[in-house]
């Protein structure tokens, strides 16, 4: 995977950032989701490379970048402000002061921040298959909640997440994974193993009990930010197939496109006939839209 791009690590605002780095042209940066690494871009990345200069890297507490320990009464270590000046920091240490966002899933909420409190450095932001935190948390229901079962999980009080997660890992990420793919064959065995052999690290399920805990802060960063709009052009994809999950992402009153035009200027989008994992699921279609938003 990734032949061609180089693998470093950034040390930055406390923490070593896990990346790989490739090709040449505008900037992009490529922010996974949860529970997954920089490996989910490893189907889409050669074909963004092809225009852009792609970096790819393991959000703090994910993957192989730093884990640091989380205080429970204060959620900043883990929070998206603190996740987003990460990645902001690693790309300035790149040389890039201004850049492309693009975010799955819990990397589409870094991404977010990143827009609301860099707007100068974020020339576009894409969201994959994500609503705004504030939005779902707003019109929360039982659909969404059942969807979202591992939000209410994730949050309660340590160790019971972590015992409950960690005595069963691989059955925990195999459920995952089966829940929100609806492309068989989509996951190769090849990014499955490096999934499970991060995810399946204690100190890795630690730390993203910590990342889900964090909604507190978020919420309260976001309320703070409530009516500002993103200033840069925004790109929505979402999944169009998950019978699996019904509500995923919307429950019974949400509609994406809409979520987001409530909280940027110039929106657009569409829905990919595919699951949750949109770069591993329908990467040709995903790069496809990708590429006309940005050029």
């Amino acid at each position: 995977m990734f032949e061609g791009f180089k693998r470093t690590q950034i040390l930055t605002n406390g923490v070593s950032i896990n990346l790989v780095y490739g090709g040449s042209g505008p900037p992009i940066l490529l922010l996974h989701g949860y529970p997954q690494t920089h490996t989910e871009w490893h189907k889409i990345a050669p074909i963004l490379q092809k225009h852009f200069t792609v970096v790819a890297t393991d959000l703090r507490g994910y993957g192989d970048s730093s884990k640091p320990d989380a205080d429970p009464q204060d959620h900043s270590a883990y929070c998206k402000r603190t996740t987003a000046r990460d990645q902001v920091d690693v790309m300035t240490k790149l040389g890039f002061e201004y850049f492309h966002v693009i975010g799955h899933d819990r990397g589409a909420r870094v991404g977010h921040r990143m827009a609301l409190d860099y707007p100068g450095k974020i020339m576009t932001f894409t969201s994959l298959d994500v609503v705004s935190s504030q939005a779902a948390f707003d019109s929360m229901d039982s659909q969404l909640a059942f969807s979202w079962f591992h939000w209410n999980l994730m949050r309660q009080p340590s160790p019971l997440p972590e015992t409950m997660i960690g005595n069963s890992a691989k059955v925990y990420l195999d459920f995952l994974l089966d829940s929100w793919t609806s492309v068989d064959g989509a996951i190769t065995d090849e990014a499955y193993g490096e999934y499970l052999r991060c995810f399946q690290d204690p100190e890795t399920i630690r730390a993203t009990c910590a990342d889900y805990r964090a909604i507190e802060l978020d919420l309260i960063h976001d309320e703070e930010d409530r009516g500002t709009k993103l200033s840069c052009p925004v790109l929505v994809l979402w999944a169009a197939n998950m019978p699996k999950r019904p509500g995923w992402q919307t429950g019974r009153k949400l509609n994406i496109l809409d979520s987001w035009r409530e909280r940027a200027v110039s929106v657009r989008g569409r829905s990919i006939q595919c699951g949750h994992f949109l770069p591993e699921e329908a990467p040709i279609e995903t790069a496809r839209e990708i590429t006309a938003f940005l050029c």
